[in-house]
């Protein structure tokens, strides 16, 4: 496993407004330049479960998508897997996808896999559950989740009016130099 800069766990931190528990990485970050995507272990320190591998921490991204959600967004996709075969297969594909890399991520932290059966995230295999679990899903892995590709199509560009929170810079300026 890697080391996560500490300037970005202070970043995520920031995002969350607590300390993040058992990121691994970095795995998106917003056009801002900033971490909006964490890749988490699959249990913490104590043994517990954390399912949700890839974890979106940007708090404007993830008011966005709760804007998508309430529109019932959700649940007309949810309507749109039992009716279309082939988007069933590509969602069943984006949970085996997660599952396959929770489980490396696992074996790499020295953990024992979550359960055979568990579903991934954001309702996978069978549900739409969370859109902020599939688009972290699909920020970290383009390409890898149709729903969370659709609703990130969906959204408007958060990050365009500036960063969700202080980057390492601005959140420890340095100090003025004086004169001489």
């Amino acid at each position: 496993m890697t080391m996560v800069d500490p300037a970005d766990l202070a970043v995520v931190e920031q995002q969350l407004g607590r300390p993040p528990r058992g990121v691994r990485a970095v795995a998106h970050r917003c056009p801002c330049g900033l971490p909006d995507v964490v890749e988490t272990t699959p249990r913490l320190a104590d043994g517990s479960p954390f399912p949700t591998l890839f974890y979106l921490t940007c708090p404007k991204a993830a008011s966005a998508i709760g804007t998508l959600e309430s529109s019932g967004l959700m649940k007309r996709m949810q309507a749109r897997l039992a009716d279309d075969p082939a988007l069933a297969a590509a969602y069943a594909r984006a949970h085996e996808g997660y599952v396959e890399a929770r489980d490396k991520a696992a074996t790499e932290d020295g953990v024992e896999p979550l359960p055979r059966g568990m579903q991934s995230a954001g309702g996978m295999p069978d549900r739409v559950k969370c859109l902020h679990a599939l688009v972290g899903h699909e920020l970290a892995v383009p390409g890898a989740n149709p729903f969370g590709r659709e609703a990130l199509d969906a959204l408007p560009a958060w990050w365009c009016d500036g960063p969700c929170v202080a980057g390492p810079e601005e959140a420890h300026p340095e100090p003025p130099q004086e004169d001489e």
